[in-house]
């Protein structure tokens, strides 16, 4: 039977779950938890998604976030994908460290607030802390809503403070909404009013007009479900931009790609600012710049990445770079 398509276009809210493979324990280490947030923060760099609420727990992982342009698929797959490898070497293991597909639940706007509050209180409902120390759970959104100075530059705690009254992004607000969560972490109607019983099932939360609006563009064909060939279609050029930038600002041209050595530090560098910025692949990669086999692309950009090679200036300029994708 074939994969029911993901619904994409620009602007989609989701809540976004998954668990870990027989509901194994994924995120039970520190630098399980710190390896899987790098990899978030990456994914949402290169795809412009806007975090409204996260929260990890031992066996799985909850995401409320927006993405500006349809590109959900692609994100995903490769941040689970990079997560994987990466906890597969930490534990010197192999195998599926998910479950399998991970559930993206489509959200209406004026669904997104109430996710977020389920999502912060996710740690209270397993028993982990009590809501009126909520902000003491280091591995959630509702962490970083406490502590500013903590929050990711694409995190947006405005839909949950601006849902429980109203609330200002400043001190007194903050606790004003650890008060609200805690309040309703003891009221069964309002969970219930909320929907919090089916948050995590279903494929959208939302009115019956939302869910019929979207059902009836897929119905007319409205394009706004994207399909992987056309997902392909759509990054590339992204690729292309970001390797024209990247090209200017090393003072290289086109005919440097050409007739540059194939393992060329600045082409090193280059590669992994495309892999890391733009989640370019390696096949794209190895061509575009002419560095060969991909396997050979893929053990340059390692190593450079192991080394931390900070004293390369082509790496420093392109890291430091801020660019207009």
């Amino acid at each position: 039977m074939a994969r029911k398509a993901r619904i994409e276009y620009a602007g989609a809210y989701y809540h976004v779950i998954n668990r870990g493979n027989y509901r194994s324990w994924i995120f039970e280490s520190e630098g399980a938890r710190q390896s899987f947030l790098k990899c978030l923060v990456q994914a949402c760099g290169s795809m412009g998604w806007r975090v409204h609420a996260w929260c990890l727990m031992g066996n799985h992982y909850h995401l409320c976030l927006q993405t500006p342009e349809p590109n959900l698929v692609e994100g995903m797959r490769w941040l689970q994908s990079t997560f994987a490898n990466r906890f597969n070497r930490l534990r010197k293991s192999n195998g599926h460290v998910f479950q399998g597909r991970y559930q993206a639940i489509l959200l209406d706007g004026d669904a997104v607030a109430a996710v977020c509050h389920y999502i912060h209180l996710n740690p209270v409902r397993a028993g982990l802390i009590g809501a009126a120390c909520l902000q003491e759970y280091k591995d959630s959104s509702f962490h970083q809503l406490w502590y500013p100075r903590k929050r990711w530059g694409f995190t947006d705690c405005a839909s949950c403070l601006e849902a429980a009254g109203g609330l200002a992004d400043k001190p007194k607000g903050r606790a004003l909404y650890r008060d609200y969560l805690e309040w309703l972490s003891a009221d069964d109607p309002e969970r219930k009013r909320l929907g919090f019983e089916g948050m995590s099932r279903g494929w959208a939360k939302g009115g019956n007009a939302f869910k019929k609006a979207v059902l009836g563009d897929l119905e007319a064909g409205d394009q706004r479900n994207i399909v992987e060939a056309e997902a392909s279609e759509m990054r590339e050029p992204r690729w292309e931009n970001g390797l024209k930038q990247a090209l200017r600002l090393l003072g290289k041209g086109e005919s440097d790609l050409l007739s540059g050595p194939k393992g060329a530090d600045w082409k090193v560098a280059l590669a992994r600012h495309l892999r890391e910025r733009y989640l370019a692949p390696h096949k794209w990669i190895a061509q575009r710049l002419s560095m060969g086999q991909v396997s050979s692309v893929n053990s340059l950009v390692s190593r450079h990445r192991k080394l931390k090679i900070d004293s390369d200036p082509d790496w420093g300029k392109l890291k430091n770079q801020q660019y207009l994708d």
